[in-house]
């Protein structure tokens, strides 16, 4: 860790994010994540919802070791665990996974059972968005999976930007990537996927919340099915 990256302010970072998603905005994936490992070493991380890890494999290739932030909801499908699992085992990644200050049973009994049925948004600000903002804590930098193509919400999203709320970079390598494009490099790298994409899941959130898809619905219609609701809350 260099002491510019310790002591960068609020502003210098804004204006470092702003500046590298113009430069990068044609940039591949990999330059992408090689560029953020020469700026930040370890105060960057990748977050990964284990829905595969392209992310992940791309990080550890520009910097082996990187770590790799899980939210553990409490929610997950077995799968989800499994592929975080099997990612901390095979590759050269530090997985952490950080959990919300109630366990599940803690939560039911303050909000009452089945919170994510009647305030999805005050259960993804619990279990979601507040460990989320804590975990990141340690970090000047971090990656997303994001993907334009992946809804109308997306659209927009910069390679890197700046993230107002957290105060912090947010690098989305694969932003320009299509669905074959990811498909793709998980099949020429062998990298490790969710069980549930091949299983009639577009996207794979928390059980409670996440269903197959229809045929025709775009990836992300799975989640919270039914509600107004496409977002949790960890990217705006």
């Amino acid at each position: 860790m260099t002491t510019a990256q310790e002591e960068r302010t609020d502003d210098e970072l804004k204006a470092l994010a702003e500046q590298a998603g113009r430069d990068l905005e044609d940039a591949t994936a990999l330059e992408i994540l090689q560029w953020a490992a020469g700026a930040f070493g370890k105060r960057f991380c990748v977050t990964s919802s284990m829905e595969d890890a392209v992310v992940a494999h791309l990080a550890a290739r520009a910097m082996p070791g990187v770590d790799v932030v899980f939210l553990d909801t409490g929610y997950h499908f077995p799968e989800t665990i499994g592929t975080r699992d099997a990612v901390e085992a095979v590759m050269d990644v530090n997985v952490i996974t950080i959990t919300p200050v109630q366990t599940v049973a803690e939560q039911d009994a303050e909000y009452g059972p089945k919170l994510h049925d009647r305030d999805p948004d005050l259960c993804c600000a619990l279990r979601k968005v507040r460990p989320l903002e804590q975990g990141l804590r340690g970090y000047q930098a971090w990656a997303t999976g994001l993907r334009r193509d992946e809804s109308p919400t997306r659209a927009n999203t910069p390679v890197v930007g700046w993230d107002e709320k957290r105060r912090k970079v947010k690098i989305s390598p694969i932003a320009r990537w299509t669905q074959d494009d990811v498909d793709a490099y998980v099949a020429e790298h062998g990298v490790l996927t969710n069980p549930l994409l091949t299983d009639g899941y577009g996207s794979v959130g928390c059980a409670p919340c996440t269903r197959r898809l229809l045929e025709g619905e775009d990836a992300r219609a799975g989640r919270w099915a039914g509600r107004a609701k496409t977002e949790c809350g960890l990217h705006g």
